[in-house]
């Protein structure tokens, strides 16, 4: 496991599991960790189930916080798995500024007559027309891309440009359908990091341009989604639209940006969501990417390679990318 980075607040909500046993919901508060589904009478069986009461169930886990009398295990020791395991994602795609204006202009047409000054001021033009419209971009992946905040990526052999997205993600508790902007973040339990790979080679269809892009094939395979450690508390962080979103590539800083540069923020994505789908406890909802992806840097992901991202008060994941066995 990785050097531990307290996360913000007096505790976080994760799943471990011990050598010889298996996962179970825990309550990280220091550098100890308390079994749930033994200190809760209502026994859940993983983090999904603690969402599900968290109106009931947050007040019990601020005291049990401060209870040295309970059974703690020390976290050294213990292993990490994504902090839930989601029946939904919902990916915001396009939600920072100046990453779409990078990937726009990475993308021109090599017989477009615009300067690269021109295609920058023009694409701007369009995404502040996006927000002050107030039309998200959000598109759905699988809960199978989810992984350790910890375990290797794979690299699948037909993955020709494989790119990091670290993006904060919302974590949903009560369930959210047609609910306005205003009573968004009600829904929200509390929010984690996420690295929403995506194979660049294959965003686009080659076989039909009209039909567009293809979710499907750059951002689902299996592990593409490393989540975590963390799930902190909406509670413990002051303002999700004011952090840091960090990724390093082993050492080298390639994306650093503030959420503040988000084109739509969490409370308007739930409600715009919402107002089509119904979010469910233990949810998704992935708010996007900053600049600095490796499109960008003209430097993809490969064998070898280390990430570790991190989120201002939500802790740090480190993973390391393997080629797929042949």
């Amino acid at each position: 496991m990785a050097t531990l980075v307290q996360p913000a607040g007096p505790f976080a909500l994760g799943t471990f599991s011990a050598p010889d046993g298996g996962p179970f919901p825990g309550l990280l508060a220091g550098e100890r960790v308390l079994d749930l589904s033994r200190a809760l009478d209502s026994a859940p069986a993983d983090v999904r189930a603690v969402l599900g009461r968290w109106a009931d169930t947050l007040p019990l886990l601020r005291a049990l916080a401060d209870d040295d009398a309970r059974d703690w295990q020390p976290l050294e020791g213990l292993r990490v798995h994504a902090p839930v395991e989601p029946r939904q994602i919902f990916q915001s795609g396009a939600n920072y500024r100046q990453h779409v204006i990078d990937l726009e202009v990475a993308h021109r047409s090599p017989d477009d007559p615009r300067t690269v000054e021109e295609a920058r001021a023009e694409v701007a033009a369009v995404m502040d027309r996006r927000a002050a419209e107030d039309l998200p971009y959000v598109f759905i992946g699988l809960p199978s891309t989810v992984a350790g905040p910890y375990d290797d990526v794979v690299l699948p052999a037909w993955a020709e440009q494989p790119d990091w997205e670290l993006e904060l993600a919302a974590v949903i508790a009560k369930p959210a359908y047609r609910v306005s902007v205003e009573e968004a973040l009600e829904h929200v339990a509390g929010y984690t990091i996420a690295n929403d790979l995506t194979d660049r080679a294959t965003v686009f269809r080659r076989d039909m341009k009209a039909i567009g892009t293809d979710w499907l094939r750059c951002k689902n395979a299996p592990g593409f989604t490393p989540l975590g450690p963390w799930l902190v508390p909406a509670e413990s962080i002051a303002d999700p639209g004011d952090l840091r979103v960090t990724l390093k590539l082993n050492g080298d800083t390639m994306q650093d940006e503030s959420t503040k540069d988000m084109l739509f923020g969490v409370a308007r994505l739930v409600s715009y969501i919402s107002q089509t789908s119904r979010l469910l406890p233990g949810d998704l909802v992935l708010t996007g990417s900053p600049a600095g992806n490796g499109l960008h840097w003209g430097r993809l992901l490969r064998d070898g390679d280390v990430m570790e991202g991190s989120i201002t008060g939500l802790g740090v994941q480190r993973t390391r990318c393997v080629e797929e066995a042949s």
